[in-house]
């Protein structure tokens, strides 16, 4: 089933998307997404795919996420959160591979796709010190992992992981954690301004710029500006 799937990926392939895509998640030297290749596929491209193979055993997955091709690993998440949803007594195994091999989890679509579906969904009613643990990492995506994994949490309206947890990166130095930590304060915004703004009122003036936009961006204008200055 593996080969097939890999097969099917190739039939769709489209090299001059892929070149776009080269650029577009920083593949140069020095950039986050260094080293990386892709195939040239559109997420619905994709999503027919993991429709096709959702049944993947969970050894073709692990085998599907060590691939040096983006594309390859994006649809093994895609068919582990799947498999997650669909099948209880998998959930175990498929977070333990989840975050076996985060360093196969290692662009910003990546983890988007699949942290809150995996790694908060498991975590919703056990202990969340994974997440802390995540936070702390060295690792850009672990950390990544970490915010966005809340937004499970942020749908049951549990917010106060997501604080906690953004109050940990306030200093990151890195623009993509500031992007995940303020678009993660945002929903909780859309379900909670007052909690939202508290959060405001205390780190607004040492936020990271990036993240206190990305936070404020449903705010009316005379709030932005307020929260700006």
């Amino acid at each position: 089933m593996l080969d097939a799937l890999k097969r099917r990926l190739r039939t769709v392939a489209n090299r001059e998307r892929a070149t776009h895509s080269l650029r577009f998640f920083k593949t140069g030297p020095g950039q986050y997404g260094e080293g990386d290749r892709f195939l040239g596929l559109t997420v619905p491209e994709m999503r027919r795919v993991v429709r096709e193979f959702r049944e993947l055993p969970l050894a073709g997955a692990e085998a599907l996420l060590a691939s040096p091709w983006h594309e390859e690993r994006l649809v093994a998440l895609m068919i582990l959160v799947e498999q997650y949803r669909r099948t209880p007594a998998a959930r175990a195994a498929i977070y333990r591979l989840y975050l076996g091999r985060t360093d196969r989890i290692n662009n910003w679509d990546l983890v988007d796709v699949s942290a809150a579906h995996v790694v908060g969904a498991h975590l919703a009613e056990r202990s969340r010190k994974p997440l802390y643990r995540l936070a702390r990492s060295k690792s850009l995506w672990e950390r990544r992992i970490a915010i966005v994994a809340t937004q499970h949490f942020i749908r049951r309206n549990e917010f106060a992981d997501t604080l906690a947890i953004a109050r940990l990166l306030l200093r990151d130095r890195h623009d993509l954690i500031h992007k995940a930590t303020g678009w993660m304060l945002r929903e909780v915004g859309k379900r909670d301004e007052a909690a939202l703004r508290a959060f405001l009122d205390e780190h607004a003036p040492t936020m990271p710029r990036t993240m206190l936009r990305y936070a404020i961006e449903r705010f009316p204008p005379p709030l932005r500006r307020h929260y700006l200055g």
